[in-house]
């Protein structure tokens, strides 16, 4: 999972960006990059770890310009390292060309060997770079159609962003997999002052710098912006879109509003429809507490408890210091790992039956450990209740999911799962819950196309997968227009 950003037409952008993707820190925390335009070329600064870290007030001095394209990576393909940090930033025989993506490309493998073959040299191990080639190799004297052109020959999930020396470019994928957005920043009062156009991954990262919301940018839909504004290309066929539930179950900002919906509501939401569809029976506003796990679960939970009337407490609290590294003990401490991040608030927890909210489970070993955290704290029950169904299939969509056989629910239903975690009892919310909740979330919004009732991507759950993901090994014929 990553996040992207692009500015055009503001004297810092640079630092706007830096801004941007400050905002958009929690989709990625392995490395930040910024590539800007100045009068004398692109210039491009990467860092591994955070924003805040590595973007320092000299390094985005060496970034000058009104035009920029910023990225933060969490791996999904290609090791975390330098040399797969983004936005990549080439010079080629058209000119020069930045690009940052979000998502994952389930046929770069033999996109890849295909292109080595020909003669293409490789510098990472991103599937991005081979949208990189794609756009290089291509013979059209557009760059919007090089691009076009690119985008029709991969497969999979892709929100990108693209910059040459004088526009910006916007992406996102037939199917609309991951999220990507339009916004603008207000001119100031002088005379011959221009409205600024900026382009995220979320709409979170507009509030920091002042931008509005314009719309999103429509599966299938190349954004161009440059100095006449914005106009837009359709140049694919029309499929039924898939958009992922889980960015509304876990990687979106709660203050996000993705394709209409609000993400709070759709998640408080969920929360509601939760405790209807698994009650804990006997629980009343006396001997009952719901206690959300920190962040992830907190607003399922203030809308569970608010539904059920409970009340809700912070019996777990969070650490907010929890770095990368840490030096572990040498004697064993229960629990280690997770005490870390999480401990529990023995006064919120102390006799009482608990009802604790998370987002999902994945392998199941972080929430065997918080109910055994609970239970050593004085809890008189557990019940565990889950914001989205079981998580049973890896993602190839651009979530770093383990394999199958690490996934719990692959394995176990829903009985076995509650008896390994030792909770008295395991409530997961259904696939239509969720998505009626998403649906229940959703907000007008300015000229924000109207809701449709297209489906979602829930391959996480079902295991039913909208784009084959084909063999690595399967070599495809490029498709080459006059060359």
């Amino acid at each position: 999972m990553c996040g992207v950003f692009g500015i055009y037409g503001h004297p810092e952008a640079a630092n706007l960006s830096y801004l941007g993707l400050h905002a958009l820190q929690h989709r990625g925390q392995e490395s930040a990059g910024i590539v800007s335009v100045g009068p004398d070329g692109m210039h491009a600064q990467r860092k591994m770890g955070l924003v805040q870290s590595g973007f320092t007030t000299s390094v985005l001095d060496q970034l000058p310009g009104a035009m920029a394209i910023g990225h933060v990576r969490y791996s999904t393909a290609g090791t975390s390292s330098l040399r797969n940090a983004q936005p990549f930033a080439v010079d080629y025989q058209h000119g020069s060309l930045a690009v940052a993506h979000n998502g994952n490309l389930t046929n770069h493998h033999a996109l890849r060997t295909q292109l080595e073959l020909r003669g293409s040299i490789f510098q990472t191990g991103s599937d991005t770079e081979v949208i990189v080639h794609l756009i290089a190799i291509g013979a059209q004297p557009k760059i919007e159609d090089r691009i076009v052109e690119a985008l029709r020959q991969v497969e999979g999930a892709y929100s990108v962003v693209l910059m040459d020396k004088e526009r910006i470019f916007a992406a996102r994928d037939p199917r609309g997999f991951r999220p990507l957005c339009i916004g603008i920043l207000p001119s100031d009062d002088s005379e011959d002052s221009k409205p600024a156009y900026v382009v995220s991954s979320e709409p979170s990262s507009f509030e920091l710098i002042g931008a509005k919301l314009l719309r999103d940018v429509e599966p299938g839909e190349v954004v161009i912006i440059d100095e006449r504004g914005i106009s837009s290309l359709k140049p694919f066929a029309s499929v039924e879109r898939k958009m992922c539930l889980f960015e509304y179950v876990y990687f979106a900002r709660p203050d996000a509003v993705l394709d209409g919906s609000e993400v709070y509501s759709a998640r408080k939401i969920s929360g509601a429809r939760l405790i209807e569809e698994h009650p804990v029976a006997g629980a009343t506003a006396e001997n009952t507490v719901v206690v959300p796990v920190p962040d992830s679960g907190l607003p399922a939970a203030v809308g569970l408890a608010n539904h059920a009337g409970l009340p809700f407490e912070m019996g777990l609290i969070r650490s907010h210091y929890v770095g990368r590294t840490f030096i572990e003990p040498q004697q064993s401490i229960r629990h280690f790992g997770v005490k870390l991040k999480l401990n529990p608030n023995a006064a919120a927890l102390r006799g009482k039956r608990v009802i604790v909210v998370d987002d999902s489970i994945v392998r199941g070993t972080t929430s065997r450990k918080l109910v055994g955290m609970l239970r050593g704290a004085g809890a008189k029950e557990v019940h565990v209740r889950i914001s989205s169904p079981p998580t049973a299939w890896p993602c190839y969509y651009g979530i770093d999911t383990p394999n199958r056989s690490e996934l719990i629910a692959a394995s176990h239903d829903v009985a076995g799962i509650a008896a390994y975690l030792r909770a008295d009892s395991l409530g997961y919310l259904s696939v239509t819950g969720l998505i009626e909740s998403v649906r229940l979330g959703r907000r007008e919004l300015g000229s924000l196309p109207n809701w449709t009732d297209g489906g979602f991507c829930q391959a996480c759950f079902s295991g039913e997968y909208p784009v084959q993901v084909p063999d690595p090994e399967q070599v495809v014929p490029l498709r080459l227009i006059n060359g």
